[in-house]
C-alpha cells in the first residue's frame, strides 16, 4: 500500500494532521537531545520527512534513514537531491526488526508513524536498543485514539471518521481505512511504554501530543546513562 500512495504520502500527513506532524517531528528531534557531529537513524523513514528535519536541525549530524517500501524511498531520495543535503542523508531499504547495523552505532535513533505496523514491535525495539550507544536516546513517536482533555471527543471523531475518509479521497485507495484501525490496535501509552522497557530500553518520558492523538516516547537503551 504504501509503494501506491508515495507519490501522495506527504501531502496526505500534511492535509489529516493539519499540518501539526511537522511540529511533532520537531519535539521528536529535540527529545533525542542529539550531541555535535551526531550518526543518527531513522527507522520507517518513509519519503524522508524526519530524516530531513534532523539534518536541518542539526548542520553536522550524519542521518541514515531507513524502510522496507522502494517507492517511498525513491520520493525521499528526490527530496534529499533537492534539498541539497545528501552528502548527510542517505536512504537505504532496510527491516526494523533485523537491522544490518553494528551494536552501538548511533548516537540517536527514532521512529515516527511506524512501529504500528512493524510486525514483531518487540523485535524492532530490542534492535533499536541494539544500534543506539549507551546515554544515547531512542525516540518513538506514534499516533493514538485522543483521550486527553475536554476536546479529545471531537479529536477522536476526526481520527476515526475524518481522516480514513479524506486518506481514501486523496490516496485513491480503499486501502487507506488501514490508518484508523491500525491506531485504534496500537496499545496505550502506557502498555506500549512497558514493551519498550522489556525490548531494553528505559523509558524517561512519555508525551501525548495534541489531545493524545500522538504520543513521544523517550527511552536510553539499559545500562546507559542517565
Amino acid at each position: 500500500m504504501f509503494d501506491q500512495i508515495a507519490g501522495r504520502y506527504d501531502m496526505l500527513n500534511r492535509v489529516m494532521s493539519m499540518g501539526i506532524d511537522q511540529s511533532w517531528r520537531r519535539k521528536t528531534v529535540d527529545a533525542m537531545a542529539l550531541p555535535a557531529g551526531a550518526r543518527v537513524l531513522d527507522l520507517a523513514t518513509g519519503t524522508g520527512d524526519l530524516a530531513l528535519m534532523i539534518a536541518r536541525m542539526h548542520s553536522d549530524a550524519h542521518v541514515v534513514g531507513s524502510d522496507p517500501s522502494k517507492r517511498m524511498l525513491e520520493v525521499g531520495v528526490e527530496k534529499v537531491t533537492r534539498s541539497g543535503l545528501a552528502e548527510r542523508v542517505e536512504l537505504e531499504v532496510g527491516d526494523a526488526q533485523a537491522l544490518r547495523y553494528d551494536d552501538d552505532s548511533f548516537d540517536g535513533c527514532c521512529i515516527a508513524f511506524g512501529i504500528r505496523n512493524v510486525p514483531d514491535r518487540s523485535a524492532a525495539l530490542a534492535e533499536m536498543a541494539r544500534v543506539t550507544r549507551p546515554g544515547g536516546r531512542v525516540a518513538v513517536l506514534e499516533l493514538g485514539e485522543p483521550s486527553v482533555g475536554w476536546l479529545s471527543p471531537i479529536a477522536r471523531f476526526h481520527v476515526r471518521k475524518v481522516i480514513p475518509r479524506i486518506g481514501g479521497i486523496l490516496s485513491g485507495s480503499n486501502e487507506y481505512k488501514y490508518l484508523q484501525e491500525s491506531i485504534a490496535a496500537f496499545p496505550p501509552a502506557d502498555e506500549f511504554a512497558e514493551q519498550m522497557q522489556a525490548a531494553g530500553l528505559n523509558v524517561i518520558d512519555v508525551k501525548p501530543l495534541t489531545f493524545g492523538a500522538c504520543t513521544l516516547f523517550v527511552a536510553e537503551p539499559l545500562g546507559g546513562a542517565s
